[in-house]
């Protein structure tokens, strides 16, 4: 029995694969602890987001731009259909509509609106254009309920 030792064909001790999970337990939880103390000195941040004005008083006049097809606008002054007219005429003739108006350029608010199938980038290059045009208070149309 002597010589199988010496010889080294006896019992080998094998090696096992594992892996040890306690270092990785500590750090984790070391991890733990420092989040756990440092989140509650981090800022949090606020958002402001928009929401629906109530006015006490609807306004006597509104200029409503209904987005149809292609390059084509409709004028609804007071809810009554006015014109149809291409965007690039749209800016002048909002802003002499705002001129007219008894309080200035701010008391005649513009709403766009448009229908489901009309793209989202015909309505914002409509309110773009409006805008740089310095036409002022224009909105977007919201649908509330069904």
């Amino acid at each position: 029995m002597a010589e199988l030792n010496a010889r080294g064909g006896g019992r080998r001790r094998r090696t096992r694969n594992e892996i040890n999970m306690v270092p990785f337990i500590d750090v984790m939880l070391v991890l733990l602890i420092i989040f756990m103390v440092s989140a509650p000195l981090l800022p949090t941040g606020v958002v402001d987001l928009p929401t629906v004005g109530k006015a006490r008083q609807a306004p006597e006049k509104v200029v409503e731009v209904v987005v149809e097809e292609g390059d084509r606008v409709r004028l609804r002054i007071n809810r009554q259909d006015a014109d149809t007219l291409s965007v690039a005429e749209l800016p002048a003739r909002v802003k002499g509509l705002q001129d007219e108006a008894a309080g200035g350029a701010n008391a005649v608010p513009v709403i766009i609106s448009a229908r489901k199938d009309v793209r989202y980038e015909e309505v914002v290059h409509i309110m773009d254009v409006l805008q740089k045009a310095g036409v002022a208070r224009v909105g977007l149309s919201v649908r509330t309920g069904g």
